[in-house]
């Protein structure tokens, strides 16, 4: 290789180099002085920042706060959470959605505390291997817990990332995950890797966010590529579309004097090991009277109200409709199919969709 050459290479890597640092010291600095005061930044515990980490998965972090709160307050060391019955877990995530977070954060406590002495793994590529701990989740705990310099590739890593450094590559392919994580290594502090990537998760979620982002008052708008190119509104690019299916769910609302009845949904579907009225799902929004019911009782069964429950990969059109019974036609329903008569003074025990939770505060709560 001629001498030419190789001086090229070194320019560009000083270059880069210095175009690592410029984003380092940015970043940094914006979090000292602009970060969230949030309650798990003032611990260092790993059952803090994993919970806090798991609930904020899929939920806006002033959602997740009142969460996070109760949770640490009933459930105060791994061991109280794992010695928890499901149902009581499932009934403090009720509100949050996408339970197997709650279902996955149950059976975790119960493996660290049962298998690794209450102990959390102190390293990335261990952390990995929890159930619900994928490499996002292992990152951030690896890095503001334990210093481990690896990034946590997330949303807001995406978005930042490819605005400031106009990242074309679809976000959706694996081979550009590759891209961001190997990106994230190379740049991110090595003496501050937990604060790195919590600025860059306050950037993205505060200021560099999907819409109308504030480049007017971002820290990295003088070096940033999106915004010098006019592409911020372009990047990050993601292709794939998630698919999502319709459903149409009939809910029957069944009741005698304080009783309501409520079944436990089981299998692997929405809402796995919450309760529900009784369910009948049909192909389309009519509901076929037939169900499992006696021919005697179709006459009795009246429309309520209807709504459209938005889930990330299924529309849920649902009908509720009331069956007015008797005491022993109740109990011959109740022979045929599975549901419990729960008290409305104990609904606080079982936990709830919350299109069930909202349709029982409207009706018979208020």
């Amino acid at each position: 290789m001629k001498a030419g050459a190789n001086i090229t290479i070194v320019s560009q890597q000083k270059k880069i180099f210095s175009v690592f640092m410029n984003f380092n010291y940015l970043i940094l600095s914006y979090f000292d002085k602009n970060k969230r005061d949030l309650p798990w930044r003032h611990t260092k515990d790993p059952f803090h920042i994993w919970l806090s980490e798991i609930i904020l998965q899929q939920t806006r972090v002033d959602q997740g706060m009142k969460f996070y709160n109760n949770f640490i307050q009933e459930f105060e060391t791994i061991f109280d959470l794992a010695n928890a019955d499901e149902q009581k877990v499932l009934k403090f995530w009720q509100g949050l959605g996408y339970y197997s977070r709650a279902r996955n954060l149950h059976f975790t406590a119960k493996t660290i505390a049962d298998e690794l002495n209450g102990q959390f793994p102190n390293n990335f590529k261990d952390l990995k291997k929890l159930k619900g701990v994928g490499d996002y989740t292992a990152a951030a705990i690896a890095s503001i817990v334990y210093d481990e310099s690896v990034p946590a590739v997330d949303g807001n890593m995406f978005r930042v990332f490819a605005r400031y450094f106009n990242i074309t590559d679809d976000i959706s392919s694996p081979k550009t995950k590759k891209i961001f994580w190997d990106l994230g290594l190379e740049i991110i502090d090595k003496k501050r890797p937990g604060d790195f990537n919590q600025a860059v998760m306050d950037l993205g979620a505060t200021i560099c966010t999907p819409k109308q982002p504030k480049c007017e008052i971002c820290p990295l708008n003088e070096s940033c590529e999106a915004l010098r190119l006019n592409k911020v509104n372009e990047l990050p690019i993601k292709l794939k579309k998630t698919k999502v299916s319709n459903r149409f769910l009939h809910f029957i609302f069944i009741e005698n004097e304080d009783k309501i009845a409520l079944s436990k949904r089981i299998g692997n579907d929405v809402w796995k090991n919450l309760f529900t009225f009784p369910k009948i799902e049909t192909e389309t929004d009519l509901l076929d009277k037939g169900w499992i019911l006696d021919k005697n009782l179709e006459n009795n069964l009246t429309f309520i109200e209807e709504e459209k429950h938005i889930l990330s990969h299924q529309n849920l059109f649902i009908k509720y409709w009331k069956l007015n019974v008797s005491l022993k036609d109740i109990t011959n329903l109740q022979a045929e199919n599975d549901f419990e008569m729960i008290a409305l003074n104990d609904l606080e025990h079982y936990p709830l969709p919350k299109p069930i939770e909202k349709f029982i505060n409207k009706h018979y709560l208020d």
